[in-house]
């Protein structure tokens, strides 16, 4: 999820666990628990500070380790470390078990996104992505403000945030109905699917969709559960050709094939270096495919600029590249 849903997740989590009598019969508790779950909240996120080096390091390693089985128990360790000595008087267990909740639940939800985590690590590094709930959801955000605004003027925050996740739980039950459903409507639309890959949008009934059968890339949307197919393209391997394997040393390109399970691939010969691209198909936008990883390669094979990230308009991938073809 994004930062101010996780922000929004902590103070209502902290609100909860007033329902907890060790919280709410000490006033140092019921602080320190809202302050631990704010911050557990945010804590795996600490890793988006990856993207002020370049966006491999990030694209490689966000929600990676960060969100890992040891780290969920790293965490809530190192929260209490700072945040216990202000409040000596706090019941530390249930402290740390509010905190543990807080920090689980960050994980947790990640998982529904389509960008996912690795959540399994150590045990595996695959990325666990269900692909229900976009990564900013406003009615999920718009669930919390509400619970806590209820909370502001005076109710009950323990009840009030008890019935809320009740009726988050119903709206997750429901985005998996209206995923399964356009599955099954892609399913008959391409019935020799070998992959199908759905992906939230803000928007309750709509979808992105990116498919592949032996032969082809399917790129769609769906709106009511009507499937359209938007673009489709000859999935011709990637060769290995001496172009190609001198791009895939290059540090965005790996970064980008480690993260994109479905792809294409162009190289564009210009008078004095190549150019390789590859653009995944999962996120198509207004006719534009914006995240990409591209590597330019002079007539020595030899790495002049690079780049991966998303990118909305070939003039802003020129500034980053830095290079204007002849």
């Amino acid at each position: 999820m994004d930062t101010g849903t996780h922000v929004v997740m902590g103070i209502a989590l902290g609100g909860l666990a007033t329902l907890d009598p060790a919280v709410f019969s000490s006033h140092a508790t019921t602080t320190s628990v809202l302050i631990a779950t704010i911050a557990g909240s945010q804590i795996p996120d600490i890793d988006t500070v990856l993207k002020l080096r370049n966006n491999a390091i990030y694209i490689r390693n966000h929600r990676g380790i960060t969100h890992s089985i040891p780290a969920v128990i790293l965490w809530p360790l190192v929260l209490l470390a700072v945040i216990y000595p202000f409040f000596p008087n706090a019941n530390l267990f249930h402290l740390w078990a509010w905190t543990f909740a807080a920090v689980f639940i960050h994980v947790f939800v990640d998982i529904f996104n389509a960008y996912g985590t690795q959540a399994l690590r150590p045990f595996s590094t695959k990325w666990v992505a269900l692909g229900v709930i976009n990564t900013f959801d406003p009615i999920i955000f718009g669930i919390h403000i509400l619970g806590i605004a209820i909370w502001v003027l005076g109710a009950n925050p323990g009840y009030t945030f008890l019935i809320m996740y009740g009726v988050i739980v119903a709206y997750y039950l429901a985005r998996f109905r209206a995923k399964n459903r356009v599955l099954g409507e892609v399913r008959r639309v391409i019935p020799n699917a070998t992959e199908i890959i759905i992906a939230p949008t803000m928007r309750f009934h709509q979808w992105r969709i990116a498919a592949m059968n032996k032969k082809q890339f399917f790129v769609g949307k769906a709106v009511n559960s009507q499937v359209e197919i938007l673009d489709h393209f000859n999935r011709i391997p990637v060769p290995k050709t001496p172009v190609i394997e001198a791009a895939k040393k290059d540090k965005n390109l790996s970064a980008f094939l480690s993260f994109s399970p479905v792809y294409r691939w162009e190289v564009d010969e210009y008078i004095d270096f190549y150019e390789v691209r590859f653009i995944d198909l999962r996120y198509r936008s207004n006719g534009h495919y914006p995240f990409v990883a591209v590597v330019q390669l002079d007539c020595n094979l030899k790495p002049i600029s690079s780049y991966t990230g998303w990118v909305f308009s070939e003039k802003k991938l020129r500034k980053k590249l830095s290079i204007i073809p002849s």
